[in-house]
């Protein structure tokens, strides 16, 4: 129901601005441009999106075949059990998608999206196998989703390949704020999901999720240590290493356990094609929608909105022109990018409003276009909470990427 409703109101409300912009603004190119933005996207969800995504989803779900038959994933679930049993109780002990869940969460805290996203997908899909309504999220995989979509990352590696792309003299300045944004994004998501689930909050819960937050804090500390140019290397470095160190440990480990590594990987490849199939109609409906609310120019009247408000409470302004990028990144991960790099080309990758930016940008995920993705790949079709608390938790990221904004860098 709330996606629909959302969904509904993007044409709704771009219609109504679109209207007003041709009787009173005299903007007679305004349907064209809805009408040609609707078009171009529903091409780019397909060929853009869609297709790429495709060569992925066939090379890691064939490595992720492995890994379950080599006993990887049970390895996994049998290690975290005590921390992810308390986070997902439905969830059956030593099930796969424990494993998977945890694979995906490693892949986006190492910034390796195009890896974390077929990971997340299967994870959701061992989920459905336990969910009694198919149409119907359940507790558990609202869960991983709004975990998901805090967008948890230890190495943001593609803004700063941005930023220095963009003639930043100092692209690794925002590595931390980055980071810790992400951090109190995720803290909520637990703590907003796991309110509203009635979780127990017993010693060993409290106890990881504490443990947790001291090793980032030692990682934060030790890479803030590093020189800038050091900084850029480990982000440029670390990442890539580990996935590659993945992609040999898994092989390696179909060889220990003395199974047929190619065909297992040819059996789980199989299935790529599969889920990108049943993933295209939700990735066309989400991304135009949002495309036409976004030509409108409805976030344009939001930011005024928004700027005007902060204004009114007395409170320093300075950074609401990257503001745009934080609106549009739960929507639209392409349009936050283009924003972002927008904003850095008009101030200056190093100003205040583009480090921002680049903060903004990493502080949470995209969660329509995660939503439709994951819900849409198992044919859920009622999401319950799921949006508004990954709506919440964002929210939460931003204000936190301002205060800790405000703290570095002005």
């Amino acid at each position: 129901m709330a996606l629909n409703i959302v969904w509904i109101a993007f044409f709704l409300i771009a219609f109504v601005i679109a209207l007003y912009k041709f009787i009173f603004l005299h903007d007679t190119e305004i349907f064209k441009t809805l009408a040609d933005g609707m078009f171009d996207t529903a091409k780019g969800s397909v060929i853009d999106v869609a297709f790429p995504l495709a060569g992925t989803m066939v090379f890691f779900l064939g490595l992720m075949n492995i890994a379950e038959r080599a006993g990887a994933i049970r390895f996994l679930s049998k290690i975290l059990n005590p921390f992810m049993k308390r986070l997902f109780p439905e969830v059956p002990d030593g099930h796969p998608a424990m494993g998977e869940m945890v694979m995906n969460f490693s892949a986006n805290m190492l910034g390796l999206d195009n890896a974390a996203t077929p990971f997340g997908l299967k994870a959701m899909e061992s989920l459905q196998t336990l969910n009694p309504v198919k149409e119907k999220a359940t507790n558990a995989q609202i869960m991983f989703l709004v975990l998901h979509t805090s967008g948890l990352t230890i190495i943001p590696l593609s803004i700063l390949t941005y930023r220095l792309a963009a003639g930043s003299h100092e692209p690794a300045s925002v590595f931390i704020p980055c980071v810790l944004a992400t951090v109190v994004a995720t803290m909520a998501s637990v703590i907003i999901v796991g309110f509203w689930q009635k979780l127990k909050w017993d010693m060993v819960l409290v106890t990881w999720l504490a443990s947790l937050l001291a090793l980032m804090s030692a990682l934060l500390f030790w890479v803030n240590e590093l020189s800038a140019s050091d900084k850029a290397i480990f982000s440029k470095v670390s990442g890539n290493l580990l996935l590659m160190l993945i992609v040999v440990l898994i092989i390696i480990g179909g060889l220990w356990k003395k199974i047929n590594v190619f065909d297992a990987f040819i059996d789980g490849a199989k299935h790529g094609f599969d889920v990108v199939l049943k993933i295209i109609p939700y990735l066309v409906g989400m991304l135009v929608a949002i495309r036409v609310f976004r030509d409108s120019g409805a976030l344009g009247y939001v930011v005024d909105v928004l700027t005007h408000g902060i204004q009114l409470l007395g409170i320093n302004a300075d950074f609401t022109p990257a503001l745009p990028v934080a609106i549009m990144k739960p929507f639209s991960g392409s349009g936050a990018r283009g924003l972002m790099l927008d904003v850095m080309q008009t101030h200056g990758a190093d100003s205040f409003v583009g480090r921002m930016a680049s903060t903004f940008q990493g502080s949470a995920d995209t969660t329509f276009y995660i939503i439709a993705l994951y819900f849409g790949s198992v044919g859920i079709k009622k999401v319950r909470y799921a949006i508004w608390a990954g709506m919440l938790a964002d929210f939460i990221g931003v204000i936190a990427a301002i205060i800790i904004g405000y703290i570095f860098f002005k």
